[in-house]
Formats: structure tokens, C-alpha cells, sequence
């Protein structure tokens, strides 16, 4: 209603005017179309203004002025929890960050990142398993999921059941890497020595039980060759050991050894994943190299209690594809060694779905553990 705007204008003007101590005498005063009139027209004005509040229907007084998009908006509700079931400082703990504040602007609500550590990430991810489900409180989570469900006798939940998958944000590939003096320039080379030496070569692994772990055990079953396991407690103390010469090779996320590649000090033979890395374009997938059709992903994404509504988890999943789709951090991700996939819910679920048997049965036919 235009002249009703326009008569709220008028009388916004005048109470100015009375605060300031202006004239009681009729006088002259601006009104919003621009025309002059005698004060006496305006209080005829204001008559008229205010019974056409009295008509106004409560519907209409009522009616917001934001967006009808905005009034359909039902998540989040209050702040939303990221737990990280690592340590701070970590490649999981600085994705969580990184999704955490762009998913504050993109929502309007505080995201906040909660490390949540212990037992291979087991606890953290009990707590999201056992949370309320409607998207409030997520798991940043990667195959540590699928891998923990063998692993571990006595989860606090049913690893097959407590999740269902929101976006595998992004994929860091495993990739194999051997000190430079070893005489090896490709993944052929290394089968080669390692099947004319078995159990001989040292690789050093990122832990017990980990994907690198499962990753080799299924190469080397695959290939039919040996090596010698060499556990560390995490992957910085085994690049250390393989850059003093003191292991022979490890397999590791590409991230974590991206530099040395570039710089000369190690040389990278294949990467797990079914397609070549934007960090380290040069270097083969394994299927390339001559493991056929060999494949497996180090990958870190969102998940949410099983229960949580689809309407809820598809939008939390566009979000984050969203941001992830920003120039500026989507090409950080991808300098740092990162492959950004973004998939939809279903895409991980898929993963979940494939990984648990698959790993499972690596895991007892070899004896794995986490000692």
C-alpha cells in the first residue's frame, strides 16, 4: 500500500519537527512526494493514517519482510558441532576449519570444530553415532570408519548401521614413494626388487591397521610380492626415517610428502586412487602402472547419525559442495595434494557400503591389527 508508506513518511516528518521544537503555528512541511501543505492537511492526514491501520487485516500487519525463501529455512536451528575425532592441527583437524567458517557464512550460525580424541577416533565418532539426528552434530570422518568396524571387537556402535553419509568432501590419495638412491624410477622397478628380494624391502607405514596398511597388504596379494612392514606412530616419523635412508619406501597421503616430491628428495611410483593427482600430474595410478583395476581411496568427509533426515543431509551435502567449489579454497585443497570430489550422499554411502566388506575381509585373511 504505497499511500499508506508514503502518510508514515508524512507523520515521521512532523514528530522530527515537534522533538526539535519546531512551530505549533500552521505552517509548511515536506511530505514524501515531494508536494508543499499546511500543517492542518497533515493532521488530516494522520486521521486518515491511522484508520487505515483499523482496517488493515492482522495477516497483513503480520506479513514478514524477508524473502519467502527465508521462512522455508529450517537448518540449521542453533550452532552445529564438527567433531574431529584427531588431534588439532592435523590434515582432517585444517579441512573441519575450513568447512566450519565457510559454512558460517553460508548459514548464519556458528559451526564449531570439537577434537574429540582417543581409541583411532572411535570415541568421537561414538558421540555423533549416539547424538540427536538433525544435522546439528556431524562426524568429519574417513575410512578410519570402515576400517575401525574390523579392527575393533567392541565398538560402542554398529559401524554399519550408526551412519549414514552426508559428502566425501575430498579424496587424498595414497601414494608410494622410495628414497631416490634406491635405484627404483617406477612401480615396475619396485615390484621387480621387491620380488627378487622378498621381505627384504623396508616400507615404512603410518601406523598399525591404517589405509596404507590395508592399501599394500591388497597390492601385494594382488601382485604376489612381500615386504617388510615397518610401523610408525604416524606418518611424519617414517618420512623422517625414509629421507635419513633408513626405510626404503612407504606408502603415505600425498599431501604429507607433495614437497619433497617436487623438491627431488623422494620419488613418488603410483598413486592408489583410479585417477592422477593436479598436485603430482606426472606420477601413474597403480591400474596404470600394472596393478589392473587396483584401487583405493584416503578420503575425508562429512557423516550424520543414521536417522537424520534426507531433506537435512541433502542440504548440508549441496552446502559444503558449494564451498568447496569457491576458487580460492578449492585451489588451496588441490595444492596441497587433495583431489576435491564433493560427492552427494548417496555417492558415499556407496563408498561405506563397498568399503566394509572389502576391508573386512583384507583385515582377517591377513591378521591385521592395530599392535
Amino acid at each position: 500500500m504505497p499511500h499508506i508508506h508514503r502518510l508514515k513518511h508524512s507523520l515521521v516528518r512532523i514528530g522530527r519537527l515537534r522533538k526539535l521544537g519546531g512551530p505549533t503555528r500552521p505552517s509548511y512541511c515536506r511530505v514524501h512526494d515531494g508536494l508543499q501543505a499546511p500543517f492542518q492537511v497533515v493532521t488530516m492526514l494522520r486521521r486518515t493514517f491511522l484508520r487505515a491501520l483499523l482496517v488493515l487485516s492482522p495477516a497483513t500487519l503480520a506479513a514478514p519482510s524477508l524473502p519467502a525463501t527465508a521462512a522455508d529455512t529450517t537448518f540449521p536451528t542453533r550452532p552445529v558441532r564438527i567433531v574431529v575425532p584427531v588431534a588439532p592441527g592435523g590434515s582432517a583437524d585444517k579441512l573441519a576449519r575450513t568447512l566450519a567458517t565457510r559454512l558460517s557464512e553460508v548459514w548464519q550460525q556458528p559451526v564449531v570444530v570439537d577434537n574429540v580424541v582417543g581409541a583411532s577416533g572411535t570415541i568421537g565418532a561414538a558421540q555423533v553415532a549416539k547424538a540427536r539426528p538433525d544435522g546439528h552434530v556431524l562426524l568429519l570422518g574417513g575410512e578410519g570408519v570402515t576400517l575401525n568396524a574390523s579392527l575393533f571387537k567392541n565398538l560402542p556402535y554398529d559401524a554399519s548401521h550408526a551412519f549414514r553419509g552426508v559428502t566425501k568432501a575430498v579424496v587424498n590419495p595414497q601414494v608410494l614413494v622410495v628414497r631416490p638412491d634406491l635405484g627404483v624410477r617406477n612401480f615396475q622397478d619396485y615390484l621387480a626388487l621387491a620380488r627378487r628380494k622378498p621381505g627384504e624391502l623396508a616400507l615404512g607405514l603410518p601406523g598399525n591397521g591404517g589405509i596404507a596398511h590395508v592399501a599394500h597388504e591388497m597390492l601385494s596379494r594382488q601382485l604376489g610380492f612381500k615386504v617388510n612392514y615397518i610401523p610408525y606412530a604416524g606418518g611424519a616419523p617414517a618420512t623422517v626415517d625414509l629421507l635419513g635412508g633408513h626405510i626404503d619406501a612407504t606408502l603415505i597421503t600425498l599431501a604429507a610428502v607433495t614437497d619433497y616430491v617436487r623438491a627431488g628428495k623422494l620419488t613418488a611410483l603410483a598413486v592408489t586412487t583410479p585417477y592422477r593427482s593436479r598436485a603430482l600430474p606426472h606420477v601413474p595410478t597403480l591400474a596404470e602402472a600394472g596393478a589392473a583395476g587396483f584401487s583405493v581411496e584416503s578420503w575425508q568427509g562429512l557423516l550424520a547419525p543414521a536417522a537424520t533426515p534426507a531433506a537435512v543431509v541433502d542440504r548440508i551435502s549441496r552446502d559444503v559442495a558449494a564451498v568447496l567449489q569457491v576458487p580460492a579454497t578449492r585451489s588451496q585443497l588441490e595444492d596441497a595434494g587433495y583431489v576435491v570430489v564433493a560427492s552427494s550422499a548417496q555417492e558415499l554411502d556407496a563408498t561405506l557400503s563397498r568399503d566394509l566388506p572389502r576391508y573386512a575381509s583384507v583385515i582377517a585373511s591377513s591378521g591385521i591389527t592395530l599392535r
